[in-house]
């Protein structure tokens, strides 16, 4: 089922704020996220009273925080709401529909995890049954999609391997990245399977740490201290009947959010100077380059091994090392690197001339969405 309600454009990022990364021993999950908050309203140079609406998430294992840090915070906001699954995109659109209803001026969205050093366990299986044959985690699902592209499009473990050295590469240049040690194509074919044909590399790590966006109308936006990066066009769509789906491996109703996201912006995948894609597992980023339309249905091997996705390439891809190389943060941590793109405030990651970029998230089979940014003077 897709959903083609869509709120109207007027609403913008004006603050982000982050933590360390990694592990954070004997810190709570909300302890993490107010430190995050704190640094948002810093950059954003807000006061916490003038902040009328809190957004935060849980991951699908119940970590992250609730409203509940409220408290943490010292805030009584207008408006609250936590997602069960509130990876960045889903709770971005929900602030944008707040913002337009009326219900807060000024969101704050807030997540936090200490998952790493709680020793969350991501080992569960994807369905009833399914540890048997090693159908768990993100892992076992991605493997066979690989598998099913590698059958169907003959791609290779070679091509597949530089959509994670690519992005290591990007790590390296990013204070923040957890994995910064230079990977190679060699090299990731010397590691060992984790799930076959998927290597350690092309799989996320479980990390701590915490992130905060605030959000508010473009009008009130020229009142803050750095350009505010618009929200241009969005697009959700849930696929309730998860595996009785066709090809439910390759996932093909991810071209349908794209189209959608695109038509709402009014733009197409060539405007688009940079590129955030949600990557718990290489695979994921190969499929939404294809599907989202930023090379052909069974041409993202050779798309991403002749060096597309590049930092340095015509569009480059996680330029904050992503899940695989920068922290696991559920996509928070890509919204925020956009922005510094838009911004301009990159360092030794900015594409030159960014104005646009695109995130797309999506959760195993069954969520999708994409988010369009811009920033137009």
């Amino acid at each position: 089922m897709s959903s083609s309600r869509r709120p109207p454009p007027g609403v913008a990022i004006v603050g982000v704020g982050v933590t360390p990364q990694g592990q954070l021993p004997g810190r709570s999950a909300e302890d993490i996220a107010a430190e995050a908050f704190v640094a948002a309203l810093a950059d954003a140079d807000l006061a916490k009273s003038q902040i009328d609406g809190l957004i935060t998430c849980r991951s699908a294992l119940g970590t992250g925080v609730d409203t509940a840090v409220g408290r943490v915070l010292g805030i009584s906001p207008a408006y609250s709401a936590t997602l069960d699954y509130g990876t960045c995109n889903f709770s971005i659109h929900l602030a944008a529909m707040v913002i337009a209803a009326g219900l807060a001026e000024t969101v704050a969205l807030t997540y936090g995890t200490n998952a790493r050093s709680s020793r969350a366990d991501f080992g569960k299986p994807m369905q009833d049954m399914a540890a048997a044959a090693g159908y768990v985690h993100i892992a076992g699902p991605a493997a066979m999609a690989m598998r099913r592209h590698q059958q169907l499009y003959g791609t290779t473990e070679e091509q597949l391997a530089h959509i994670a050295v690519n992005q290591r590469a990007s790590a390296a240049l990013n204070p923040l990245a957890i994995f910064t040690e230079p990977l190679t194509v060699d090299d990731y074919l010397a590691a060992p399977y984790l799930v076959e044909p998927l290597r350690r590399p092309d799989v996320t790590m479980i990390s701590d740490g915490g992130v905060a966006l605030v959000m508010t109308s473009t009008e009130r936006a020229v009142q803050f201290p750095h350009p505010a990066v618009q929200l241009l066009g969005t697009a959700q769509t849930t696929a309730f009947r998860e595996f009785r789906e066709p090809d439910h491996l390759s996932r093909p109703w991810l071209r349908d959010v794209g189209q959608r996201a695109f038509a709402h912006a009014e733009l197409t995948p060539s405007d688009i100077d940079v590129l955030f894609l949600q990557d718990p597992t290489s695979v994921w980023v190969l499929q939404m380059l294809e599907w989202f339309g930023f090379c052909g249905v069974g041409e993202g091997g050779p798309f991403v091994a002749e060096g597309n996705t590049r930092i340095d390439g015509p569009l480059p891809v996680n330029t904050n090392g992503g899940h695989l190389s920068e922290s696991y943060m559920w996509g928070w941590l890509h919204v925020v690197e956009l922005v510094h793109q838009l911004r301009g405030t990159a360092g030794a990651r900015q594409v030159n001339g960014a104005t646009t970029a695109m995130y797309g998230s999506t959760m195993a089979f069954d969520k999708g969405a994409v988010s369009i940014f811009g920033w137009r003077g």
